[in-house]
């Protein structure tokens, strides 16, 4: 797998449950805040692009819980991405710092809401996919 970016990251007490282990839901919570920090890195805003009319949403999901995280482990989350149609899809990992077990692994599917509509993200396909851009600006 190519990842194109990762950040470290550190369990809160207050995202375990009743066994101690991280509450499933905040897995989407951590792998949307490694989305908008990708995002961040190849210069755009999540909330400027929405205030322009273009929200990227989820569309589909397929999550795999591998091994549980605990209060206080910290984790690296990777993203490798890839385009398919009209859809960008991004796959998600995380790794437990302290013996590298993978916890995580989810297959995110985003499509681009134009002022409400389906649509293609220039400014979204341009950041996330350079390649693409100057390839297609030879033909």
């Amino acid at each position: 797998m190519d990842f194109v970016f990762e950040c470290k990251m550190q369990v809160r007490d207050y995202e375990c449950d009743i066994e101690g282990i991280v509450n499933n839901a905040n897995y989407l919570h951590y792998a949307e805040h490694t989305r908008h920090l990708f995002l961040k890195e190849r210069g755009l805003s999540f909330a400027e692009m929405h205030r322009k009319g273009v929200d990227a949403v989820a569309a589909r999901m397929n999550l795999q819980f591998k091994a549980p995280l605990r209060c206080d482990d910290e984790f690296i989350s990777k993203i490798a991405i890839e385009k398919d149609g009209v859809k960008i899809v991004f796959h998600q990992y995380f790794y437990r710092c302290s013996d590298n077990a993978l916890c995580f692994k989810g297959r995110i599917e985003l499509v681009c809401l134009i002022n409400g509509k389906l649509g293609e993200s220039k400014e979204y396909v341009d950041a996330f996919f350079p390649q693409k851009q100057s390839i297609s600006s030879n033909e």
